[in-house]
């Protein structure tokens, strides 16, 4: 059978190669993002693995014999979900390969915010002295770390954050009750959410009910010292009303790693807006977390071929019923 690598930014794919080959499967690497082009790479493939290349309806649609579709990683918004679901073609992720490595990286932005180091370091840079920060904040004992979203890794980060004695809260009508009072974790609504959380953690999935639950009406009834995390998807937050928020001062401060559009426009505001942290997507990294993916991506496409039960089928709900 012929799988088709998309696009990717690896090192190396000498880990997918061997696994494919020793099934007997050939192997075609395309390295395109967009769709018109990859239909003359993907037309007859019996698979995709695929890492940023945008799969839409149009090249869904040209697929002769395509039985699964694999992304490299967790969200699956570059991909016409209904579409493949109208085609009976499961769209597969990875969704538990960088829990450690995401919800680290959230409470690092979380915690050097929260402690001023950035804004502190750039006041010493200058040449000034001062044994009290450029505004005063308190202490994490006193301040609600709460996340939108409460699946595994918002659980993760709210696991973390209990070590350092933040009082703990999440928002998510999916999840009951039980599992927030197990955790320990207090049970908000989306105004609440807003309304008290001193840092914000961004978890949520990127549909269209969840695009931009950010935005200049949400930002403007959050605290004025919140502090916002997104390791999650860049299109959940309005990053120009954020820089709006952030350069009038009615936000305490911002830690980004994902962008609506990345790389992140060099004449984005937000790239000049106070107190705000900004990575280049990097929170999944880890040397262990690359290989991982690699590996449990190529293995999830090989059951894909095979047949039978697939793991994290993410479109399941779009399969027309059969009578």
């Amino acid at each position: 059978m012929k799988i088709v690598i998309t696009d990717h930014g690896f090192p190396s794919i000498e880990q997918e190669r061997t696994l494919f080959a020793a099934a007997g499967h050939e192997l075609v690497v395309a390295q395109c993002k967009v769709p018109a082009e990859l239909i003359a790479f993907c037309r007859d493939a019996d698979a995709l693995l695929v890492q940023w290349a945008v799969i839409d309806r149009s090249l869904i649609a040209a697929l002769d014999r395509c039985k699964v579709i694999v992304r490299y990683g967790i969200g699956v918004d570059s991909v016409d979900l209904q579409a493949a679901g109208e085609r009976r073609i499961p769209v597969c992720n990875v969704p538990d390969y960088c829990i450690d490595e995401v919800a680290d990286h959230a409470l690092a932005l979380a915690l050097s915010l929260g402690r001023q180091i950035p804004q502190t370091d750039a006041v010493v840079r200058q040449g000034a002295w001062k044994i009290t920060p450029p505004t005063p904040f308190g202490a994490f004992r006193d301040t609600l770390f709460a996340t939108a979203g409460f699946g595994r890794i918002a659980r993760a980060v709210l696991a973390r954050a209990k070590a350092f004695g933040f009082r703990l809260g999440a928002y998510d009508p999916f999840v009951d009750a039980a599992a927030f009072a197990a955790a320990g974790v207090r049970r908000l609504e989306a105004a609440e959410l807003l309304r008290e959380a001193g840092i914000l953690s961004l978890h949520l999935p990127l549909v269209e009910q969840t695009k931009h639950f950010l935005n200049r009406d949400s930002l403007a009834t959050m605290r004025k010292d919140a502090i916002i995390v997104n390791t999650a998807r860049g299109g959940l937050i309005d990053t120009h009303a954020l820089a709006e928020a952030l350069t009038q001062r009615t936000l305490g401060g911002a830690g980004l790693d994902v962008f609506e559009t990345e790389p992140l426009p060099a004449d984005h505001p937000i790239r000049q807006s106070p107190n705000v942290l900004l990575t280049s997507h990097t929170a999944w990294y880890s040397g262990g977390s690359v290989p991982e993916l690699q590996r449990r991506s190529a293995e999830a496409v090989l059951q894909g071929l095979r047949g039978g039960t697939l793991a994290n089928v993410v479109n399941q709900r779009y399969f027309p019923v059969i009578p």
